[in-house]
């Protein structure tokens, strides 16, 4: 069988297959393809598609007309009348093929040829072939009385003679037909699925995670929002009400892969666009938070169970972050230093590694995501997220919220799970850097598993602080701020406040501590009255019940007992009201282990240099306060107390992210801070240039 002349095809003008790649799924091959193809002037389609393994892309257009009598000698024109009379079209030649293989989906081209010219307009892409309703019932009329498919078009051309379709389009019709289905308008040829790095993402219909009851969190992949495709899931519970909020799936490796795969190969493009892009992006991002504020607020409440309030300030200091990301070009000045020889120049720029990754904790369901990747991606790095399996939503939203606001495909990617996730992360060769929030059984195994590997780690770990309070202090003042700090967000933050040292004895203090913890109202966090909310779940419930049960029993005197309360119309919820327990001892289990629960452990020392002495001793001690109206004590208390943070009159906190947030002890591991200058230290390197320049000789 012959084609029409060679030398007709090789006329035609080049137009190139699109390149070979490698892909995290199906559908971002098939819009590679897609979207090379028409910058080329053609249009591909599904030839043949095994949808988990396999599929195969031809061009959507044919031309060439197979002949099937030989040749014969006559005259050009006879013979293209004779082979026209006994031919047929073929399609195009050109056929790309996908296969699936170890997770990732990898492109070939089997035949880059085309026998057609380019497309001239984009009027003449295939997709905008369509019909009408009216010509979707005319098919249907003209087929049962035997009309072939060019007869058919041929009609429908006299009344539409803009008409773009072609008789492969009317056999689609006409299966379509066959099925049933007569209600379908448009019929037309591939156009990829629109991944979620829209502008106008939210004009996009909900997706089907989304239509789920209850809902699948989806991992977030090279841009695209896609259901896991692990089949074991974890109930996200409300603490309140036990009610499902959403479900956790326990992704595969194969998942991680893909999503460092397409962090990797985002991050060429992503560190070579400007850092004033990068920024915009940062202050586009921080507008829609504070749009979506109140979203974000319910979903962490619904998820964590702390009061509204609670929410909304976990979701305000992580926005300060984003903030402070969008000046972030300026703290990655580097320096020069000109002529250290003769003619010699030399100067330092921050570069970014590449590749970092965050694993989060329960406690700030909003801040902790936003303390770790908006810092990450300004300085030019691409960013694996892994939320905690408890709280998912509010890093979800964040990240749609990321992505609307114009982060590039495969910046920001979120993989969920638990611990075969994290192992898998710090195992990843192509992982630089990890930031790490979580409790301290965790944290020894990740440290050196992901040290060993050569990575730059950051961990920040549960902690056991301190407020030393001396006989002088304002009793009013010390009061409230013991009251909030030891029991705001149920105690379930690495800075609340666990322990007070009372110098001189308790005596004076104990009936109005009660009096004041009695007075905050414990109810669900969206009640409006509501001071203290649950604790994230039945075990922890158990757990921090069973402490105070064996401290009361080892010698400590309970002055008010949280664990009976009862909720009206939450009486499922995981409620623990506030509970003191003093005359405790360094020996004491609630003392060695990190409670996280609204319990508040006092202590008592003869003198300060006791006080300080008991603080020291504990190694798990991020920050201490004291209170007292003497200078000489808090000086002498700032210099001789070893921790990281060091509060005076005041409860320590979460630093504002212009500031270094520090630690002397375990509770925190690693060279480089998240704050701060130390923050942009961490997710980059440095890296030195000497420069000569001299005259070409003869010059």
């Amino acid at each position: 069988m012959d084609f029409q002349s060679s030398s007709e095809f090789n006329d035609a003008p080049q137009m190139l297959p699109p390149p070979p790649g490698t892909f995290v799924d199906r559908e971002e091959l098939i819009q590679h393809v897609g979207d090379f193809a028409v910058s080329q002037g053609y249009v591909v389609t599904i030839k043949q598609s095994k949808r988990d393994r396999v599929v195969v892309l031809g061009c959507d257009r044919g031309g060439v007309y197979r002949n099937r009598r030989k040749p014969v000698d006559e005259s050009s024109a006879e013979s293209l009348r004779r082979r026209k009379t006994g031919s047929r079209l073929t399609n195009c030649p050109f056929e790309a093929v996908g296969k699936k293989d170890d997770g990732l989906w990898k492109l070939s081209i089997k035949n880059g040829a085309h026998n057609h010219e380019p497309l001239k307009d984009l009027s003449e892409h295939p997709s905008a072939r369509r019909f009408t309703e009216r010509e979707v019932l005319l098919i249907k009329e003209m087929t049962e009385a035997g009309l072939k498919p060019r007869q058919i078009l041929k009609r429908l051309r006299q009344s539409n003679p803009e008409l773009l379709s072609t008789p492969k389009h009317v056999y689609n019709v006409k299966a379509k037909l066959r099925q049933g289905n007569v209600t379908v308008r448009n019929f037309k040829s591939l156009r990829p699925q629109k991944t979620a790095v829209r502008n106008n993402y939210q004009s996009v219909m909900e997706p089907s995670w989304r239509q789920r009851n209850p809902p699948r969190v989806p991992n977030l992949i090279g841009g695209r929002f896609v259901d896991s495709k692990s089949l074991t899931s974890i109930d996200v519970v409300n603490p309140a009400t036990q009610l499902i909020v959403s479900q956790v799936p326990l992704s595969t490796n194969e998942e991680v892969r893909a999503a460092v795969f397409a962090a990797k190969r985002a991050f060429s493009s992503w560190r070579n666009t400007p850092a004033t892009n990068r920024q915009r992006i940062m202050f586009k991002f921080q507008e829609l938070i504070r749009r979506d504020m109140d979203k974000l607020a319910m979903e962490i409440t619904s998820e964590h169970g702390k009061t509204l309030t609670d929410a909304y300030n976990d979701v305000l200091r992580g926005l300060e972050i984003v903030e402070h990301a969008c000046g972030v070009a300026t703290l990655q000045i580097g320096e020069f230093v000109s002529n250290i020889s003769n003619g010699v120049d030399t100067y330092s720029i921050r570069e970014p590694l590449g590749v970092c990754a965050g694993i989060c904790s329960f406690d700030f369901p909003a801040m902790t995501p936003l303390w770790m990747f908006p810092i990450a991606v300004t300085c030019g790095n691409t960013f694996i997220l892994k939320p905690s399996e408890k709280v998912p939503g509010a890093a979800v939203i964040l990240a749609e919220l990321a992505v609307e606001a114009g982060l590039p495909n495969g910046v920001l990617n979120i993989v969920h799970g638990t611990d075969d996730i994290i192992n898998a992360i710090c195992d990843d060769d192509d992982v630089k850097a990890i930031a790490l929030v979580g409790p301290n059984s965790d944290v020894a195994d990740i440290y050196s598993r992901a040290s060993a590997k050569g990575k730059r780690i950051q961990c920040n770990i549960g902690a056991k602080n301190h407020a030393v309070v001396m006989p002088d202090a304002s009793i009013d003042a010390t009061l409230s701020a013991l009251v909030a700090a030891g029991f705001g967000g149920a105690g379930q933050k690495c800075m609340a406040l666990t322990t007070v040292v009372y110098v001189g004895g308790i005596t004076p203090w104990e009936d109005k501590l009660v009096e004041h913890a009695k007075a905050i109202k414990v109810n669900a966090g969206t009640e409006s009255n509501a001071d203290l909310g649950p604790v994230i779940s039945k075990q922890e419930k158990e757990r921090i019940c069973r402490l105070i049960q064996v401290d009361t029993e080892s010698g400590a005197k309970l002055l008010l007992d949280g664990r009976n309360i009862l909720v009206p119309g939450y009486e499922n919820g995981n409620f623990i009201g506030p509970t003191i327990l003093s005359d405790v001892t360094v020996n004491m289990e609630c003392y060695k282990e990190d409670v996280f629960g609204p319990v508040l452990l006092c202590m008592q020392a003869e003198s300060i240099d006791e006080a300080i002495e008991i603080v020291n001793r504990n190694r798990h001690g991020s920050g201490a306060s004291i209170f007292t109206t003497s200078a000489v004590a808090a000086r002498k208390f700032q210099i001789e107390i070893a921790v990281g943070q060091v509060g005076i009159n005041v409860p320590i906190s979460v630093q504002p992210p212009f500031t270094l947030f520090t630690s002397s002890k375990p509770c925190f591991a690693g060279d480089l801070n998240c704050d701060g200058k130390g923050g942009i230290h961490f997710y980059t390197q440095i890296k030195t240039v000497t420069q000569q320049w001299k005259d070409l000789p003869g010059n």
